[in-house]
């Protein structure tokens, strides 16, 4: 079957001819809906095969456990050796280098960030706290970068909510009022968190993007699944890690443009989760990941029931397609089915609305971007057999491709580094823990002189920066660059348009790696404005 996949294009199925996903345009992003049981799922394999043995690879979630059997070799029955037949071609099992992940450790590598990663919007947004808790919470992390306290784990967040507990007098005059029933609040709701795992998430050694972008001997792309069936059940957490890893990857990815194929693939399945009762701002934010990602050489594909869960910002950036069967018994049912045909480029030979509802086992419309980028017609197409096994392997399966994983050992064991609770432990032990905040320190201990406010901070800091900055990258445990911290005064001190401005100025003034490490550095300060309200 790999002869299919050639000229830069994977061979998805056939209608009345082949119907191919350009590689070209595989970053243009994409789309795979249905209702339960017509075979999103074999679609999304049939595709991820397909990019691994391109060279791409890919990142899955894997909800019900279905996709791991594209790690084993698939078996020639008679329905996959007949439908092979009815398309023209022999079919011929094969395998794929698969990387197991789980956020628990238990089906897979352990996946952890550390809390400064993912930064007090995103965690503001998974602990459902109101504008109130999510100021103090950003009070929180602010004085951490000011005195050099690390926050890398949950027992970290809690050892700095506690110390500014302590000194809330003093911060209230700083930085507005800090409640101490406030910091009561957000630390219960840590402790919900902490309760559905998130400890094992937010530690050490955190993930490391370039572990998901390799190939193996045979140059085929690894496909990474992330095992979610246990995830699932806080679909908050679910939504709010898939677009952490999303913004992770917008952010250290370098620009590439438009390349003869794409460096990774990001599939997300149940995706309704991400859009479900989101406020306008985090649409926003979305649309425009979603529309600079490709650039990145980055591929992003919703897989869910109808086009209808996608908002229209974001729906409008999907440019490849496949449409399982949808079922329309009520009113509301058709009206949801003529929504979804109206998504397509329409075909005058087809009435797409009615075969929606007819299409059987293995079938689906597509419509794929060809040419220029253009969308082709839809077209009625009979979706080939995956490769590989269909449905999930053994545990024991399971266990043995862990343990000859090429991340073996790397992510297996927990660091317990020296951060915020420690410092601060010392601190208390040497009496100094309730004395008064004091200012940033600079070189050798000294306090650091009077900073100028507005913008002229801004262009002052990165004057005294340049050296720190040039050249280097912030080691997980230290505490935030001075480009972060621009970040971070640039969207508290102006305006969404204003601080867009700044951010291309700063771009437009700073050359070479220099400029790049400031321009992610903004970058990852909007990226938290995605979970502002």
């Amino acid at each position: 079957m790999a002869n299919l996949d050639k000229d830069g294009t994977i061979f998805v199925g056939k209608s009345i001819k082949p119907e191919v996903l350009t590689l070209a345009f595989a970053n243009r992003h994409g789309l795979i809906t249905g209702a339960t049981g017509t075979g999103k799922t074999v679609t999304l394999q049939v595709l991820a095969e397909g990019l691994s043995r391109a060279g791409v690879s890919v990142f899955a979630a894997d909800v019900k456990g279905d996709l791991s059997g594209v790690s084993e070799v698939g078996e020639a029955k008679e329905a996959f050796v007949a439908r092979a037949k009815s398309l023209g071609f022999d079919y011929e099992p094969d395998q794929f280098p698969v990387v197991f992940w789980d956020l628990f450790g238990e089906q897979g590598h352990p996946v952890r960030a550390t809390i400064s990663e993912v930064g007090p919007l995103l965690l503001s947004r998974l602990m459902d706290l109101n504008d109130v808790q999510e100021g103090v919470l950003n009070v929180c992390f602010r004085v951490a970068d000011e005195q050099g306290l690390p926050i890398l784990d949950l027992k970290d967040l809690r050892a700095m909510l506690a110390f500014i507990s302590d000194h809330a007098a003093e911060l209230t005059v700083q930085y507005g009022n800090v409640s101490k029933a406030t910091v009561g609040t957000i630390q219960r709701q840590l402790l919900v968190l902490e309760n559905q795992g998130g400890n094992k998430f937010f530690s050490e050694p955190a993930l490391a993007l370039k572990d998901f972008i390799r190939t193996d001997r045979d140059g085929r792309g690894f496909i990474n699944i992330l095992a979610a069936d246990r995830l699932m059940a806080n679909p908050r957490l679910y939504a709010t890690f898939l677009l952490w890893l999303l913004s992770e990857l917008f952010e250290e990815l370098p620009e590439v443009g438009d390349q003869p194929k794409p460096k990774l693939c990001f599939f997300f399945d149940e995706a309704h989760l991400l859009f479900t009762d989101a406020p306008k701002a985090l649409l926003d934010k979305i649309e425009q990941v979603v529309r600079l990602i490709r650039s990145k050489g980055v591929g992003v594909y919703f897989v869910t029931q109808n086009p209808l869960d996608v908002p229209d910002k974001v729906l409008t950036q999907l440019g490849n397609r496949v449409q399982h069967a949808l079922r329309a018994f009520t009113p509301r049912d058709q009206k949801a089915v003529k929504a979804a045909a109206e998504t397509f480029r329409p075909n005058p030979k087809l009435d797409t609305a009615k075969i929606i509802m007819e299409l059987g086992k293995g079938e689906a419309l597509v419509s794929f971007l060809e040419g220029n980028g253009t969308p082709s017609m839809v077209e009625r197409c009979m979706v080939r057999p995956p490769s590989a096994r269909l449905g999930p392997i053994t545990p024991d399966e399971r266990k043995a491709l862990i343990a000859e994983s090429p991340v073996k050992g790397k992510y297996d064991q927990t660091v317990d580094s020296e951060s915020a609770y420690e410092l601060l432990q010392k601190r208390l032990h040497s009496g100094a823990a309730g004395g008064p905040i004091v200012a940033p320190q600079g070189p050798g201990g000294a306090e650091q002189a009077p900073q100028p406010s507005g913008l002229g901070a801004i262009w002052s800091t990165i004057g005294s920066a340049l050296g720190d900055i040039f050249g280097t990258t912030r080691p997980r445990r230290t505490r935030l660059s001075t480009g972060q911290v621009i970040a971070r005064e640039v969207t508290r001190s102006v305006s969404n348009r204003v601080a867009g401005q700044i951010a291309a100025d700063i771009g437009k003034s700073i050359g070479g790696k220099m400029g790049s490490s400031v321009g992610r550095a903004i970058v990852r300060g909007t990226m938290g404005g995605i979970l502002r309200r």
